[in-house]
């Protein structure tokens, strides 16, 4: 509207006001009245600042928008020319408003050229175009309020009204959905770490023995045919046949070898034979107990390595000029005349090393076969005493029913409380129910027994639900090794208002989370494309798809996924109601229907 700043208008107003004798007669009244009252309507301004209509003032952004908890304004107030009189000082407070309580940010003081301090100087005849920033801490009322500039004016040392003037609508608070408690927030499903179990159906197993001969021979001498050793290994033969549902053989490999003195030639022929009689004997063996299993053979001319490891491992006198002898000649009769010629050391090696390399090792591989996923839920459910730690564990894996997983997870509890994993999985179920309390107690009691990292994850995501960012920083930061850490980074990253970053760290997870930090980073191709591909789409897919849909101008996007929003969670509707994102279809009719 016009502003009203004449300096001469106003002088003559107050000469007349001085000269006007209040007593002069009716007539003259009636000639002088009218001027007067025109005079004095217009005296009203003088003195005074006229009010500041919105088209005064911008912001950006536009709309006010809550990020990391804050919602930030930049205000470019205009003072049109010949407005701020040269004695005036104006402070401008940047107030947001909403039913039943306002939110007030920091003033800034503006002053004519004619007064003297350091705020910010506004000349009478131009004007000009100034900014202000403000910032004001977020809380959920505010996502339906009104941004107002509110004034305290003094011309000289009159103080003169200022009517406040609206300025900008708000908040859009599409931001706060990673950790809403007034809708289902997006860190409900983000994915929480479990602990593994050390489950495995089928366990390799072996059982060795070893036969020795004597020096040049390979005939089976019945002293190490009836050894402890042998027995044992020919016992385990039975005993895995007889086991035929717990146990199941693989194979028996037989590998035979002289020791490297003598020559190439004769450990040869030597090596063979005790290959070939072992064979032999172990196939009669197995025939007198009706086993069929493949037997694999090899020998070994002259086993060095074995050599090797025995010296390396031993206390013989000068045993580090034997394995440098070794590193020294790759040729085999290099090293034995090299070796002989160490005197001082070859009759103990005689005598303590080589027999122990003139032998035949057998090995029996066989498999330890577990229960079942059916035998394992059986047992579970009619005798679940009988499933070792790792087995519930596994079994809690079988199911997608929290009620089921929590039983289990609760029996594991009580049958082997010192073991920190079924706490942190039975948090996972409590996360998953919403129940954050719940959930956190069952945290700090895994973390308890042991700091785990996938404890850490999970105790930082509860911390982020209940908006404490620093502790949940702290939390990620002990989760390294975890495989969903760069999803927690991205959520983190959401909620400190680093979108590009969150985008990143999510990379390809396919979540709420995920397409939300696409949505607030201005990428709805992507975001859309992501919401498609979550795994189990809930009522906060549908409302991140139908804010693509209001921001990208498709208002069917918005209709069609607003009402499979609503339709699994009642919330929706109150939420969307006053949801700025949807600003534009507050009077649409189709809008309105689907938030009855």
């Amino acid at each position: 509207m016009p502003l009203t700043n004449n300096k001469y208008l106003c002088n003559i107003i107050a000469r007349i006001e001085a000269s006007i004798n209040f007593n002069i007669s009716d007539m003259i009244k009636k000639f002088y009245l009218p001027l007067i009252a025109v005079l004095i309507v217009a005296m009203t301004s003088c003195g005074k600042l006229g009010e500041l209509s919105p088209e005064y003032f911008k912001t950006n952004p536009e709309v006010l928008e809550a990020v990391a908890g804050k919602v930030p304004v930049t205000i470019s107030a205009t003072f049109p020319e010949k407005y701020l009189k040269k004695k005036a000082v104006v402070e401008v407070t940047p107030v947001l408003k909403w039913d039943g309580g306002e939110a007030v940010a920091e003033s800034k003081i503006f002053q004519g050229e004619s007064v003297s301090g350091n705020e910010q100087t506004v000349p009478y005849k131009v004007g000009g175009t100034y900014t202000m920033k403000a910032v004001f801490d977020y809380v959920p009322e505010m996502a339906k309020s009104e941004l107002y500039l509110r004034f305290n004016a003094k011309v000289g040392k009159k103080t003169v009204e200022v009517p406040e003037v609206k300025i900008a609508d708000g908040v859009i608070a599409t931001s706060e959905l990673l950790s809403s408690d007034l809708v289902t927030p997006t860190l409900a499903t983000a994915t929480t770490s479990d602990s593994k179990d050390a489950f495995q159906r089928i366990v390799e197993q072996k059982q060795e023995a070893q036969i020795k001969f004597l020096i040049q021979q390979a005939n089976l001498r019945s002293s190490e045919l009836k050894s402890d050793n042998v027995k044992a290994f020919n016992d385990k033969i039975a005993e895995v046949k007889a086991d035929s549902t717990g146990k199941a053989m693989k194979n028996i490999e037989v590998s035979a070898y002289a020791s490297p003195d003598g020559g190439v030639k004769l450990n040869t022929t030597l090596s063979e034979n005790r290959m070939e009689n072992t064979v032999s004997y172990l196939n009669k063996e197995l025939k007198k107990a009706e086993v069929e299993t493949n037997v694999d053979s090899e020998y070994t001319a002259q086993d060095w390595d074995g050599f090797q490891k025995l010296v390396a491992a031993s206390d013989i006198q000068d045993k580090e000029q034997i394995l440098n002898v070794l590193s020294m000649y790759s040729d085999p009769e290099q090293r034995e005349e090299a070796i002989k010629n160490i005197s001082s050391v070859y009759k103990t090696l005689a005598d303590e090393i080589l027999p122990e390399l003139r032998r035949a090792r057998l090995t029996l591989n066989y498999e330890l076969i577990g229960r079942s996923d059916e035998e394992i839920n059986e047992a579970f459910d009619n005798e679940p005493d009988v499933l070792s730690l790792e087995e519930l564990l596994y079994a809690a894996t079988l199911t997608d029913d929290l009620s089921r997983k929590e039983a289990i997870y609760k029996k594991a509890i009580a049958n082997y409380p010192n073991d920190y994993r079924a706490y942190n999985n039975l948090g996972e179920v409590e996360y998953a129910r919403g129940n954050y309390d719940a959930a956190d107690k069952q945290f700090a009691k895994a973390a308890s027994i042991k700091d785990a990292p996938e404890v850490n994850l999970n105790r930082g995501y509860v911390a982020m639900i209940k908006g404490d960012t620093q502790a949940a920083q702290v939390y990620f930061g002990k989760a390294a090794g975890t495989d969903e850490l760069n999803e927690a980074l991205g959520n983190l990253a959401v909620e400190n208002g680093d979108y590009e970053k969150a985008v990143s760290n999510f990379g390809n997870v396919n979540t709420n989370s995920a397409a939300l930090a696409q949505i607030l980073n201005k990428d709805y191709n992507k975001a859309k494309n992501t919401l498609s591909k979550v795994e189990n789409p809930d009522a906060t897919t549908a409302y991140l798809a139908a804010i693509i849909g209001a921001r990208t101008n498709n208002s069917t996007m918005v209709l069609d996924n607003l009402k499979v929003a609503v339709a699994k969670d009642a919330r929706y509707k109150k939420y969307a109601a006053t949801d700025m994102e949807f600003a534009k279809y507050f009077n649409n009719a189709d809008f309105q229907a689907v938030l009855k």
